[in-house]
């Protein structure tokens, strides 16, 4: 899923990213531009166009389910 992080103090808001890298994007905006003031804001979360990848416990699934299909059809 995506996330955009806005600053609490200015317009600043950070592009559609991962969480993790959005919250570092907004940490250094304001240890740059607002320091020694904590970090705040909102965080909006992109459901209209979520990243739409596949998690790893689908992916290893559907990988399973392949090869029990294949192993069948070789009988």
């Amino acid at each position: 899923m995506a996330y955009r992080f806005w600053c609490g103090e200015c317009g600043f808001k950070t592009p559609w990213l991962a969480e993790s890298e959005g919250a570092r994007r907004q940490l250094e905006h304001y240890i740059k531009q607002h320091p020694g003031i904590p970090a705040g804001g909102h965080v909006e979360t992109n459901r209209k166009n979520p990243d739409g990848g596949l998690g790893c416990l689908q992916a290893a699934g559907i990988v399973v389910l392949l090869l029990i299909i294949a192993a069948a059809c070789q009988r």
